[in-house]
């Protein structure tokens, strides 16, 4: 069964997701003297892509790059610049030493010996964007901000479904209380959404099939705040090909920012042009520029590759293992720890792993707007702008204002209680829970990533005979999971209604992929086998315009 939480709460400004983006965003909005509350799904002291910490912050500092000019020019070089709308990177780098001024103030520490200290993703003789910093406990640090502030924390609860009025307006949203063995609906009526709920992780097969958490990202993030955005009409941007992470290979820990060394093969030779030694200043930033590098290696025979530390100082190894710690990855060094992997005399082979949507999903204004009134957008979810951590906090700053601002003149809703989506909704999830027989989340989830890696896969070439046939199956798997998928408790039924945000999600990948005629990046085309010049700074994008989807391609602004 399913019960209705019986209180409506009211908010001027709903954060979906309590991760970096979010929690900035909640306390910039709560400053500008909104009533915020922020749902997340899980717990926002450790939630997230950023949970256990970072140790790189994309920022401007003009006492450090001098003119600002020159840091644009450098940025849009790196893979925090990638596939971005310029006027949103620029309103982002603007503010972005900004941010790193008030986390050191509040405790998280972005000084490394009392200096503001650049490393890492960057090319030798060149500028550096990256800011080195202490993230292990910023989720903490950022609640207890949000906390001081009055926002209101909802853990548990993760938003299934925004709602809408007559005009097209955010007007509420539509929760799932998860806290409990026996899932409540929980309703919001709000002014302004801040859709804050990560990349859309689990849409491809893990790295180990078998193992479908073993994932480069929070695997909680599921593209939730992608998928619900669209349903109210906003528009997705450059779905069409996924982003590569890569680590330490079948460990599913990414961070390869982090490694001081060299990507080498197996005879000790260097991959890639950028360095000959390692440098903790700039990394090898070889797998930045091919992110396939991997795969390739591996498809071709010339694999495998390895990241080679082994010519380190003792200073900079004990470096290296402080820097993994503030990256979060502890459990990397506890591994190593067991196995008697030592840096010093062992290579570790390095692979690709599931591809995410990382940086693919909304499109957003400079102010972090969609084309939905009411409704914004902000962290790994936004689709033509990313810059990581950096960019979910500085932006999430910059939502929070505009939301809060927006607030002050918009008027509630009175129809959240009978609005139709509700109604529908939850007889659905009633479906989903009164059923005595059926499938799992599991097996959707699953059938999922085997048809995105079969049809519209990165690693594998696509066509259009393979995604036409793959969007019919996404189709008939629709009509099937609908009828067929049962679950007994709270936790269930979330991880189907994540499976069916991923199976959307599915739907807009093969069909942004469809419009992108030309081979380009980890977008492979039998039928299109070239890259077409006239395409460059080609955006692909979606929505849905009464019920069916409308794909375009516009120039990056």
């Amino acid at each position: 069964m399913i019960t209705m939480d019986p209180v409506v709460r009211e908010c001027d400004v709903l954060v979906m997701g309590g991760g970096i983006g979010g929690l900035m965003a909640a306390i910039a909005a709560a400053d500008a003297g909104a009533r915020v509350i922020v749902a997340e799904k899980a717990d926002t002291r450790r939630s997230g892509s950023g949970a256990t910490g970072n140790d790189h912050f994309v920022c401007y500092i003009p006492e450090v790059h001098g003119d600002f000019e020159d840091f644009m020019r450098e940025l849009k070089l790196t893979q925090a610049g990638l596939n971005a709308d310029e006027p949103v990177l620029r309103a982002f780098a603007a503010r972005s030493f900004e941010i790193a001024r008030d986390w050191h103030k509040w405790g998280i520490n972005m000084k490394l010996n009392g200096q503001w200290t650049f490393e890492g993703h960057a090319y030798p003789g060149h500028m550096r964007t990256h800011l080195k910093y202490d993230g292990r406990d910023q989720k903490k640090i950022l609640t207890r901000e949000a906390l001081k502030r009055g926002v209101v924390i909802e853990n548990k609860t993760p938003v299934a479904e925004l709602l809408t009025d007559r005009a097209g307006r955010i007007c509420g949203a539509m929760a799932i209380d998860v806290s409990d063995t026996v899932p409540a609906v929980k309703l919001f009526r709000t002014k302004t959404v801040i859709a804050a709920t990560g990349s859309a992780n689990r849409i491809y097969s893990s790295c180990t099939p078998a193992w479908m958490f073993n994932v480069a990202g929070c695997p909680a993030c599921t593209g939730t705040g992608v998928a619900a955005s669209y349903r109210v009409g906003a528009t997705l941007v450059n779905m069409d090909i996924p982003a590569i992470p890569a680590g330490p290979k079948y460990f599913s820990r990414a961070g390869k920012g982090t490694w001081i060394g060299i990507l080498r093969d197996y005879h000790g030779k260097n991959i890639g042009p950028f360095l000959e030694k390692p440098s903790r200043e700039h990394g090898d930033i070889t797998s930045d520029v091919w992110p396939s590098v991997f795969r390739d290696k591996q498809r071709d025979g010339t694999g495998p590759v390895y990241m080679d530390c082994s010519e380190l100082s003792e200073e900079d190894m004990q470096y290296l293992l402080w820097a993994f710690t503030c990256e979060g990855d502890t459990s990397l060094v506890e591994a190593m720890e067991k196995q008697g992997i030592d840096l010093r005399r062992h290579m570790v082979e390095f692979g690709s792993y599931e591809c995410t949507l990382l940086g693919r999903g909304v499109e957003i204004d400079p102010h972090a707007a969609t084309n939905v009134p009411g409704l914004y957008a902000v962290g790994d979810q936004v689709g033509n702008f990313l810059s990581h951590i950096a960019g979910a906090a500085t932006m999430g700053r910059i939502a929070g204002e505009r939301a809060a601002e927006y607030a002050r003149t918009a008027e509630p809703d009175d129809r959240v209680e009978n609005h139709p989506v509700v109604a529908e909704r939850r007889a659905f999830y009633t479906a989903l829970m009164e059923r005595k027989h059926g499938s799992s989340w599991k097996e959707l989830n699953i059938t999922v990533n085997q048809l995105m890696d079969d049809y519209v896969g990165v690693y594998n070439v696509r066509s259009e005979t393979l995604m036409s046939a793959g969007l019919k199956y996404f189709g008939d798997l629709r009509k099937r999971a609908e009828s067929s998928v049962m679950c007994r408790d709270a936790h269930e039924l979330m991880r189907a209604l994540e499976a069916f945000d991923l199976l959307d999600l599915a739907e807009v990948v093969c069909l942004s992929a469809l419009e992108r005629k030309e081979t380009r990046g980890g977008h492979r085309r039998a039928d299109y086998t070239f890259t077409n010049p006239l395409l460059n700074g080609m955006f692909v994008t979606a929505r849905l315009q009464d019920g069916r989807p409308v794909i375009s391609m516009r120039p990056a602004r």
